[in-house]
């Protein structure tokens, strides 16, 4: 007695095969679409701004002839911007996730904070800005000073650090809670020596994206009204500074051409301090993998 015809299968086997094809190459074209957009815009940011980046750029101030422009006030500021919203984002998004995921108990008030949470990783960067200019600019008096858009840019990636911290921390197995409680160790144990060294790659690699898009975020810096052009450099975190994604928009809606190219040596720039973040950020990562 046959339960199986093996013409129908064989048809069937070929259609999936047809379908699994099909799907396969339009996978395939939509990275290669992706891929070669980002060759373009690669190829034309290089081009263009190759020829104006020296070590000038790099120590000089604005300028405006395009051959004397500098990018020195704007790169100094946003790596003390970036010391504020480092430390800030992390430090409190970790904490936060930790409290989620290993204290709070699983009620519907835990459920609701999730949600809202959740659902600020997705408010546009610029009511970041409005709530930075309300609370720290104006409320606070900092003005337009390092510390408020430290601030600013820590409460737009704070949501999307808590997300990426709480799924690293769920995806810890229990079972490596329950050996440590079983050799006597407290929670609080628990979580710094087996919760969170297995977890500080998922952590990583959710903070890398975090930072990333502070260091280029442009809307919340012209809420918060952080000029574009300084002839000195800041001194203290109360100092007035502007920004690389400030000083290259600057840049770019000149009408003169040359500072067209002046805001692609900008931008690259700009990259080449995203890639040193990340490759840092990557090296720790890739420690502790090995380690835990």
């Amino acid at each position: 007695m046959r339960y199986i015809d093996d013409t129908i299968v064989m048809k069937r086997m070929k259609s999936r095969l047809r379908k699994n094809n099909g799907w396969k190459t339009v996978f395939l074209l939509a990275t290669l679409f992706a891929l070669l957009c980002l060759v373009i815009l690669l190829y034309r940011i290089v081009s263009q701004g190759i020829g104006y980046l020296d070590w000038d750029f790099i120590t000089s101030f604005a300028s405006r002839f395009a051959d004397r422009a500098g990018i020195l006030p704007a790169l100094v500021g946003s790596l003390y911007m970036m010391a504020v919203v480092a430390p800030v984002s992390i430090i409190l998004g970790v904490a936060t996730a930790i409290y989620l995921e290993e204290y709070a108990k699983k009620k519907k008030f835990t459920d609701f904070i999730q949600m809202n949470i959740s659902n600020l990783a997705g408010v546009p960067s610029i009511v970041f800005g409005l709530l930075g200019l309300t609370i720290f600019a104006r409320a606070l008096a900092l003005g337009t000073s390092i510390l408020a858009a430290g601030l600013t840019m820590s409460l737009l990636i704070l949501p999307v650090i808590i997300v990426a911290a709480q799924e690293a921390i769920r995806a810890v197995p229990n079972d490596q809670r329950e050996a440590s409680y079983g050799m006597g160790a407290t929670k609080w144990q628990t979580i710094t020596r087996v919760v969170l060294p297995s977890a500080i790659p998922g952590i990583l690699t959710g903070s890398i994206l975090a930072l990333s898009r502070a260091i280029g975020e442009t809307a919340p810096l012209v809420v918060l009204g952080i000029p574009v052009i300084l002839q000195f450099l800041p001194d203290s975190l109360l100092s007035t500074f502007t920004a690389l994604p400030m000083q290259i928009y600057e840049w770019a809606k000149r009408p003169q051409e040359e500072f067209l190219y002046v805001a692609s040596a900008g931008i690259i720039v700009l990259m080449i301090l995203l890639v040193i973040m990340n490759s840092v950020a990557i090296f720790i990562r890739n420690k502790f993998q090995k380690r835990y």
